[in-house]
């Protein structure tokens, strides 16, 4: 076990470096506990700091919030002033815009909180052009092993692509991939012994539940949010048909929107949409949801190292397998050279495409395999729909990551890549 006093550096560091000198407001949301408060203390620890965990704290801002920050804005010099669980006041945005309108300094303001409090319309109308928002997920794999953000996007958009331009990846076993899955991204969780940690992850999920629901939207049935939380972690990386789970949970499709909606603005869990050419007649256009954090949802499902035994239950590492790369991929998107969203395709012939990369002039096709061996053959809906499918217009490179150790060359640009290449030495 590693010293738990050491901070792990975070690749979003840089990012949130850069925008204080671009933006007057930046506004860093994520899920609770990621190390938020940890990053903006550790680089800022001599500023100002204010947390609205602190009840007299809201309730002075809430009464006269434009007051209040003046007096703290008074003598920072160029340091922002820190707000942290922004997401408590329903006053702050206002008050912010007023100081910021009077003061354009870039770096006046650095905000944390579990969900975006500027995401409303009204919100997003006041503070245009003056708030930059950034997303702090958990852990990668790559910061937890203190490497640098992967390129493996940008290596799969070229135009000519050579294996020998990858570096080499980390040997890693099942076992090992297993391990990681299990042990999830949260700083203070992840390094506990199974038993404690999965204990620490489901209390995690009751304090959402408790405290930061009702920041973003008062419920009336929390009991009914708890089975979906459930349902959504024995689901992860599904196409989710919503009137199906309503009917299973015994409550009305609009209270299942509704709460989906919730767990998406608190990071809960991930809304991956269907990527569409315009002409996809045939493609199921429901999204995927993926469970933010592998280790939160085994430890919902009282998943062990055992349960992944092939004797055990063979199915039971796909879907969360599926998820785990594509949090990765998710992560690490702010640090390509290209920019691209990520979407996922399938059709009612049975094809499908676990995440599409989208980059414009060219799509990276991926999928996810629990095997530690590929054949040409796992490429075939790739393939189809690359030269027969809705790709056809496209430049297309195709991948599969996998359990193996070798990274392989399949022709028309398409490779099996050794998963641990996402957290490879770039």
């Amino acid at each position: 076990m590693s010293d738990d006093s050491r901070i792990l550096p975070r690749h979003m560091l840089e990012e949130l470096k850069e925008g204080l000198q671009v933006s007057r407001i930046v506004n860093l949301v994520g899920p609770r506990q990621v190390g938020k408060t940890t990053l903006v203390r550790d680089q800022y620890g001599e500023g100002e700091f204010l947390t609205l965990d602190d009840e007299a704290v809201l309730s002075a801002l809430e009464t006269d919030a434009a007051g209040l920050l003046v007096v703290k804005c008074k003598n920072l010099g160029n340091n922002p002033l820190i707000i942290d669980e922004v997401q408590r006041s329903n006053s702050l945005a206002l008050a912010i815009k007023r100081i910021v309108d009077q003061n354009r300094r870039y770096g006046q303001f650095l905000l944390t909180g579990s969900s975006n409090v500027f995401s409303t319309a009204k919100a997003v109308d006041s503070l245009a052009g003056r708030v930059l928002t950034l997303k702090l997920w958990p852990l990668t794999v790559a910061e937890t092993k203190e490497q640098n953000p992967p390129k493996i996007l940008d290596w799969a958009l070229q135009t000519s692509l050579q294996i020998a331009d990858l570096p080499k990846p980390e040997q890693t076993s099942r076992e090992d991939y297993i391990d990681l899955i299990l042990a999830g991204g949260y700083p203070e969780m992840r390094e506990l012994p199974l038993r404690a940690r999965q204990q620490r992850y489901r209390s995690y999920v009751d304090s959402v539940i408790e405290r930061d629901v009702a920041d973003v939207l008062p419920i009336r049935k929390p009991d009914s949010l708890r089975l979906l939380i459930d349902q959504m972690a024995a689901r992860t990386s599904a196409t989710l048909n919503i009137s199906a789970l309503a009917s299973d949970l015994g409550i009305q499709r609009v209270t299942v929107e509704q709460y989906l909606d919730i767990l998406v603005k608190l990071s809960v869990v991930s809304r991956l949409g269907h990527w569409t050419s315009g002409e996809g007649r045939r493609d199921i256009k429901n999204a995927k949801y993926h469970f933010v954090d592998s280790g939160i949802a085994c430890a919902l499902r009282r998943f062990r190292a055992d349960t992944f035994d092939i004797t055990s239950n063979p199915t039971a590492l796909g879907g969360l397998l599926e998820s785990f790369v594509f949090n990765e991929l998710v992560r690490c998107l702010p640090f390509q050279d290209r920019e691209s969203k990520l979407y996922h395709w399938r059709n009612r012939d049975g094809r499908e495409i676990d995440v599409i990369v989208d980059a414009e002039s060219r799509l990276v096709c991926i999928e996810v395999k629990t095997a530690a061996t590929v054949k040409s053959e796992d490429f075939r809906h790739i393939k189809w729909f690359a030269n027969d499918g809705p790709g056809r217009t496209r430049a297309i490179t195709g991948i599969i990551f996998y359990l193996g150790d070798q990274s392989l060359s399949f022709g028309d640009n398409c490779f099996a890549l050794p998963l641990s290449m996402m957290w490879a030495n770039y």
